[in-house]
């Protein structure tokens, strides 16, 4: 590959031209054809009712040919297995410990990843309240109703069912479901899946139906309202289903769809007795809705499901309040075939005796012309308004009882806000998303990709709720004594937010990964960022001097030191906040990075943010955080050192001495440092640090620097020169800040791209076939470094952040090359559509599902908005290049 940019794009290019006649999506050999092209042939040109042409598509009978598993202890190299020896005894005697004395789930449990369900859709449900993920082929399969805690069962019963009717007789009933299972014979199951299929767009999602014999297609438009910069609606635990029906035949038809709901989420407490539904009415406005109410009422945060239809003069709404999901359930499927609506009982159901299940059904029907449409629209909402973490010490109120109150009788007026506002949340989910969807000069799949993506800010088990009139966000530290006003505007206005690392890495906020995932709230929400920063900050100062024993080291230092950044802010199933830092497999008051990723944080922040009360309050947090910082400065130079172990994001990967990393992300630190400084007037500190960044720049440029790239460390190891992918984080930040240049730069332009240039050539280009985005550690020879557990892994989220850093130096193509290795992997060819994992190996293996650190694919988002405005005058009228690599 050249050494020139346009040499690259040169190279690029002709390996498009080389590639013309392999069997291609968008002009390179991906082995086999993505799942947008493998649609059926049944399946009509026609995509469906309103289905927009971008987004994530797949068809109902596809199954995926590559079945991967989760990483264990066992996958771990001979020439690793020695460093973790000890490490792994410590950890199975607190897993004992914890999982058979305490009877509690243990944060990461290592002996019981999930395996790979190649099954998930766009989860249901705003931001905070709790999500329900429908996967593609509809079935109801993951659930996160108590705050960070989930658990994997499909919930047979919870089905669509669709009855057509031609002059007075049923013709045709199927429950919409391409699944034959054992339980509920009496049901017509087993639809085709090669006449439907699956299309995501987040936070939307169609399924298209073609009904076999019918000439009639159901399109299912699902919509959830996650929307930027709204702090209601957004909080909103409901979800919308829109069916649209088109008679394609030249006679009129009948047309019932029939939502069935199990009261409960499929685990062991739905038999544990005293749950029950009743119907409901709701007419206020001008409105009326009707539906289910399925009363659920465990030990621990009891909540009510709500199924809801609104009521219209040409539709007709029918119930069953009451039936048990199990046996074959044929009177309830006979009830709705002899014409087409049920019975609609009066009254609530008894409670159910222990070990017994309860569901409910409605329907909604309508008239449809010969060679006309209509539609239905349902509502699903869950109204949980006060929620207890797993330590059962404290009651906590979710943000959404802001508007429709904490006494759990607000399902009713949920659906109903539901049913009548979704066409305004897509209104203003088509505005926010059109400009990117409607640029020509952006592929596909980048668009498939920034969107469901998004995902987890609503499903990364997070919780979002209102401050309590006690809180201290701070501990008592008050800002004179360096810390936070007991209650900052921000939090007291918009609430307390947090997500989790990992669906299985249970720690909420944690901090190294929010690093890179951070993008996606501070360009969307960004009051929910500062919130967040807000609380980090005010943990900064406090301190837990409580010894606890860390696994890696076997040794007992404090929970919490002051004046540094935690971890994580805490366990679900412990008090987060409250207690701080649940990971405890390494001493994180040592790790180089947690400190710097606040203070570059802060800046981005306000840059983005324009706050200059956030940025008054979060100086002296910043300066303390320096301070402690500087002490792994050993040698006085300038630049800090690693500790010989894995002190850093890459917790399983040991670095020694001066390393690119966490060096590159010292010396981005201080310029923000030197900038913040001259905001707030003090020329003292701007010196101070000024002086330090000089200093630190020509040593780290001396110890790191190679002519090609930064080396790894400088220890001079036998692997101390491997390219690392991520040696630039440092620079990112400083570009997504529009510093990096003049007086606030760190590192040269021209070795800036030159690394990212190799980087490219070893870690994308020379792994995979450059299909399968950056793997973490490279060796100069082209070869994975194999060193570490972590080394040989490529991180989705780093890749994103890679590919943002490479936009930001014009390098666009290899930037969106890079990145599109990943989609195509983990979407189309691994089958992990919403559960983006945290790592897989060329081979094999996958780590952590449904992980936090992809949502900075968002930086590429920002990055490009740079480049717009710094490239493109706004009096002209030039488009931006053409991203051309994979995509037509």
């Amino acid at each position: 590959h050249p050494d020139s940019h346009q040499g690259g794009l040169r190279t690029l290019s002709s390996q498009r031209k080389n590639n013309n006649n392999k069997q291609t999506r968008g002009g390179h050999d991906w082995g086999e054809k993505s799942t947008a092209d493998l649609m059926s042939r049944y399946v009509s040109k026609e995509m469906g009712y309103g289905v927009p042409q971008e987004g994530w598509r797949i068809c109902l009978a596809h199954e995926f040919k590559e079945k991967r598993k989760p990483f264990q202890a066992k996958d771990v190299s001979l020439s690793n297995i020695w460093d973790h020896v000890g490490l792994g005894i410590r950890y199975l005697k607190w897993w004992y410990k914890k999982t058979q004395v305490e009877k509690k789930a243990p944060f990461i449990d290592m002996f019981g990843a999930q395996p790979l369900r190649q099954i998930y859709g766009a989860p249901l449900g705003g931001i905070g309240g709790g999500t329900i993920t429908r996967g593609w082929r509809g079935e109801f399969c993951r659930w996160q109703l108590n705050p960070g805690m989930y658990h994997y069962k499909t919930v047979t019963a919870n089905q669509f069912t669709v009855c057509l009717r031609r002059g007075g007789q049923t013709v045709y009933q199927q429950v919409l479901s391409v699944e034959r299972p054992p339980t509920l014979q009496g049901w017509n199951w087993g639809y085709c899946g090669e006449y439907a299929f699956y299309h995501a767009l987040y936070p939307r999602a169609w399924t298209v139906y073609h009904l076999p014999g019918q000439n009639v297609t159901l399109t299912c438009r699902q919509i959830s309202p996650i929307i930027p910069h709204d702090y209601q609606d957004s909080s909103l635990p409901v979800a919308v289903f829109v069916w649209d029906i088109e008679n394609k035949n030249d006679y009129d038809l009948d047309v019932s769809i029939m939502f069935t709901m199990v009261n409960g989420s499929g685990q062991k407490d739905d038999k544990s007795g005293g749950h029950w539904n009743e119907p409901f009415h709701l007419e206020k406005e001008g409105e009326a809705v009707s539906g289910v109410l399925l009363h659920h009422c465990p030990p621990l945060n009891p909540y009510t499901l709500c199924i809801a239809a609104r009521e219209q003069p040409d539709r007709e709404v029918s119930h069953q309040t009451a039936f048990s999901p199990k046996g074959t359930c044929s009177s309830l499927w006979s009830d709705l075939i002899t014409d087409g609506r049920l019975d609609s009982p009066t009254g609530s159901s008894p409670p159910t005796p222990r070990g017994d299940k309860v569901a409910a059904a409605l329907a909604v029907s309508c008239s449809v012309s010969a060679q006309g449409h209509n539609s239905l629209e349902f509502c699903l909402a869950w109204d949980m308004p006060k929620i207890t973490f797993g330590s059962r010490e404290r009651e906590h109120i979710r943000r959404y009882t802001r508007y429709f109150g904490t006494k759990g009788d607000a399902s009713p007026s949920l659906s109903h806000y539901a049913l009548t506002h979704y066409r305004q949340w897509e209104k203003s989910i088509e505005e926010w998303q059109r400009p990117i969807l409607q640029d020509k000069s952006l592929p596909s799949w980048y668009k498939s990709a920034l969107f469901n993506e998004l995902y987890f800010v609503a499903d990364g088990g997070t919780v979002w709720t209102e401050l309590s009139e006690d809180a201290d966000v701070s501990g008592g530290m008050r800002s004179e004594d360096g810390g936070l006003p007991a209650q900052p505007a921000v939090i007291k206005e918009y609430g307390r937010f947090a997500y989790l690392e990992g669906q299985e890495y249970r720690m909420y906020n944690t901090y190294d990964v929010h690093f890179y995932a951070s993008f996606a709230l501070i360009m969307l929400w960004p009051k929910l960022a500062l919130s967040l920063q807000y609380d980090i900050a005010g943990s900064v100062v406090q301190q837990d001097p409580t010894e606890r024993l860390h696994l890696m080291s076997g040794r007992c230092s404090p929970v919490k030191a002051k004046n540094v950044v935690p971890h994580d802010i805490g366990d679900p199933d412990d008090e987060p906040w409250q207690r701080v830092n649940a990971y405890l497999i390494h001493d994180t008051a040592d790790w180089k990075d947690l400190n710097l990723k606040f203070v570059l944080q802060v800046y981005r922040d306000f840059h983005l943010t324009k706050d200059s009360q956030y940025l008054q309050d979060m100086w002296p947090i910043c300066q303390a955080v320096m301070e402690s910082e500087i002490k792994f400065d050993l040698d006085g130079d300038g630049l800090i050192e690693n500790s010989g172990y894995a002190d850093q994001t890459y917790d399983g990967w040991t670095v020694t001495g001066p390393s690119a990393y966490c060096g590159g992300l010292w010396l981005a630190s201080l310029c923000v440092m030197c900038k913040m400084a001259r905001l707030v007037e003090n020329e003292e500190k701007y010196k101070y640090y000024r002086d330090l960044l000089d200093r630190g720049s020509a040593a780290f440029d001396q110890l790191l620097w190679n002519g090609k790239y930064y080396n790894y460390d400088s220890s001079g190891r036998d692997f101390s020169n491997s390219v690392m992918s991520d040696q630039c984080a440092g620079h990112w930040f400083l570009k997504a800040s529009e510093l990096g240049e003049g007086d606030y730069q760190a590192f040269p332009k021209e070795k800036i791209q030159t690394a990212l240039k190799t980087v490219f050539d070893l870690n994308v280009m020379s792994f995979a076939g450059g299909h399968m985005g950056a793997v973490n550690g490279m060796r100069p020879e082209g070869v994975p470094d194999r060193s570490s557990v972590q080394s040989d892994e490529v991180w989705i989220g780093v890749v994103y952040g890679l590919a943002a850093t490479m936009i930001h130096e014009g390098m666009w193509e290899e930037g969106m090359r890079t990145a599109e290795g990943c989609y195509r992997t983990v979407w189309e060819r691994l089958g992990m559509a919403f559960q983006t994992p945290e790592a897989y190996c060329e081979k094999g293996i996958y780590r952590s599902l449904a992980y936090m650190r992809p949502l900075s694919i968002w930086a590429m988002q920002l990055a490009l908005n740079a480049w717009v405005k710094q490239m493109i005058p706004e009096s002209d009228l030039i488009p931006p290049p053409k991203f051309e690599c994979f995509s037509k």
